[in-house]
């Protein structure tokens, strides 16, 4: 039961980091006719993650088979990296028939997610609004696909899925 929760748990660990509560919206003064009150200072972000000792090979596997499967069974022919807190490979699969270009591409993005401790649809959100100087930060891949992990509060590595349609 616990193997089968945890990538789960890396799944929701990621959509909580990424999507932050909607800010609320302020409500009329009472009689509706008096202006809002002026909206309050945006608080500081949070600091990052810290890193933490590498995902050890056991857990990379098991997250790398939960990814292949599901890339499987929707039908696209993928190739999945996890990569340490430094950017470096821990271990690489891919199903068979995978594009070529895959398994660079899922490295790429595994270890942008990983050293940038953040998933790399932040830089493809980025670029796609104008925001060009993402280019030029070496290492950080504009192309979704790529998440960090996260164990115990601490970056630990990095996912990169290749060969599939970008959704995170």
């Amino acid at each position: 039961m616990r193997k089968a929760l945890l990538p789960l748990a890396v799944l929701v660990a990621w959509l909580v980091a990424l999507y932050p509560a909607a800010a609320q919206q302020q409500q009329p003064a009472a009689g509706g006719n008096a202006p809002a009150a002026a909206p309050a200072p945006a608080a500081a972000p949070a600091p990052p993650l810290p890193y933490g000792m590498p995902i050890g090979t056991a857990l990379a596997k098991k997250i790398a088979a939960a990814a292949l499967a599901r890339a499987e069974k929707n039908g696209y022919p993928s190739a999945v990296a996890i990569v340490g807190p430094n950017g470096e490979l821990i271990y690489f699969e891919r199903n068979d028939n995978a594009n070529t270009s895959a398994a660079a591409n899922a490295q790429k993005k595994a270890a942008s997610a990983a050293t940038f401790r953040r998933a790399t649809k932040f830089f493809e959100d980025r670029l796609m609004s104008g925001g060009t100087l993402i280019l030029a930060l070496e290492g950080a891949d504009p192309v979704g696909g790529g998440i960090p992990i996260e164990v115990k509060g601490h970056i630990v590595g990095g996912i990169g899925v290749a060969g599939a349609p970008v959704s995170h």
